[in-house]
């Protein structure tokens, strides 16, 4: 898991590149160059970044080619192009082609920086926000390990929120402890078995709120996760 944001700057001009590579790398981001858009592509490829900044005119393939054929992979990573190119046909291609937002030349730092944020926050809303699971009465979010009910949220542990996800993804069907153990554990020994039963009564304890959802013991497989109510 990556600790820091990446973003990568795909831009002509080095010494943009180098100015704006600075400024985001002192707000906390890690930032990754390219000089025209077949390195940009071949960037993306291998470090997979969370946001796309793009200089429209490059040499090799322009911004607006290079993304064409990133959005042919990858339809969600957001993207922001930078253009001394300011007509209303442009900035209109831009955003047809996937763009999330296009900021004219010259620009403020200040201002792409605030952009690039927005931009980064969204994505990791609509991220955490696409993965849920409804556990009766409950609402699972693996993404920000949390629960919630009636308005109250209860921050899970990571292997708690890792067990819970796989039962709800085999709900009313047994799990096996072997795999959950191999998996978050590294093997299955006696005292990872003792842990693994740890973290289910935790989470027995977490789901009690409904007396309809239950985590039952499945002898020589593992647990199951139901709801009796249905």
């Amino acid at each position: 898991m990556k600790d820091k944001k990446s973003i990568l700057v795909v831009e002509d001009e080095v010494t943009l590149s180098m100015i704006i590579k600075d400024a985001l790398e002192e707000e906390g981001y890690l930032v990754i160059t390219a000089c025209n858009g077949l390195q940009g592509i071949d960037c993306f490829y291998k470090q997979h970044p969370d946001l796309i900044i793009a200089d429209v005119m490059m040499p090799e393939i322009d911004g607006f080619e290079m993304i064409r054929r990133i959005r042919k992979e990858d339809k969600e990573v957001p993207v922001l192009f930078l253009s001394a190119r300011s007509s209303t046909d442009d900035i209109v291609s831009g955003f047809e082609l996937g763009a999330n937002d296009y900021v004219r030349k010259p620009f403020s730092l200040r201002e792409l920086v605030v952009r690039a944020k927005a931009l980064l926050i969204k994505s990791k809303t609509e991220e955490e926000k696409a993965e849920f699971y409804e556990i009766g009465l409950y609402t699972f979010y693996p993404k920000t390990q949390t629960l919630l009910i009636a308005g109250e949220s209860d921050t899970l542990s990571f292997k708690e929120s890792e067990i819970l996800k796989r039962l709800c993804k085999s709900e009313n069907q047994p799990i096996y402890s072997k795999d959950i153990l191999l998996n978050l554990w590294g093997d299955d020994s006696f005292y990872n078995a003792r842990s693994l039963h740890v973290f289910i009564t935790k989470l027995r304890h977490k789901l009690e709120k409904d007396p309809h959802i239950k985590i039952l013991n499945v002898r020589g497989i593992g647990y199951k996760l139901i709801n009796e109510q249905l």
